[in-house]
């Protein structure tokens, strides 16, 4: 996965790499879905839209973050936690957010058997983020957005980033929000697509 997926993505942050070569796939991938953990491809994590990002895209954007060793890191959407698992090899601290309750008690049980001690699991509705521990560093968003992520950005530091993909289907935007002045100016950085995560899908427009 590293080498044909991620390398070969322009991945080149000694840093970034060694993250994801420490963290195994297969322990946050249901039973079933062992066998594709390591696949170029969203992998879905229950019976909803839920998924475990691309391999190549999940990369991308935590190299994007520019992830430092004292950052704090908000994860949304973090499933099963695998993402949580390799931010927490790059950052200080990460609060690795969950709204659902079974994705919530497997991210818990597989983030502590994979010795990851400064990752903390909450619960609660992924549009209101946790400010509680913030304001962050990074926050990064483990799937698409549809509409602007307003309620997160509030929760960054002064020079933070947000990292999502933009949009829904094939012409989703990975795009980076930064911090400075307490405006937030979104810069696109790659073609990408993610399951957009709840709370984050567009309102029906109103059709006369």
């Amino acid at each position: 996965m590293v080498d044909c997926q991620i390398r070969t993505s322009d991945v080149t942050d000694l840093r970034v790499i060694a993250a994801f070569f420490d963290v195994a796939r297969e322990r946050f991938v249901p039973a079933a879905r062992k066998a594709i953990a390591y696949l170029d491809r969203d992998v879905p994590v229950n019976d909803t839209s839920r998924a475990l990002l691309k391999p190549m895209v999940l990369a991308k954007l935590v190299q994007a973050a520019e992830i430092g060793e004292t950052d704090r890191v908000l994860d949304v959407g973090c499933a099963t936690g695998y993402s949580s698992a390799v931010l927490g090899k790059l950052a200080a601290s990460v609060v690795a957010l969950e709204e659902d309750a079974a994705l919530a008690a497997t991210a818990t049980e597989a983030l502590t058997a994979s010795g990851a001690r400064n990752v903390a699991v909450v619960s609660g509705p992924l549009l209101a983020g946790w400010p509680a521990e913030g304001p962050y560093d990074v926050i990064l968003m483990q799937g698409a957005t549809e509409i602007g992520p307003d309620s997160l950005l509030g929760q960054l530091n002064e020079g933070g980033r947000l990292l999502a993909v933009l949009g829904s289907g094939p012409m989703g935007k990975a795009t980076i929000w930064r911090m400075a002045a307490t405006r937030a100016t979104p810069q696109p950085l790659f073609d990408a697509a993610a399951p957009v995560l709840p709370g984050f899908i567009k309102p029906p427009a109103f059709v006369f």
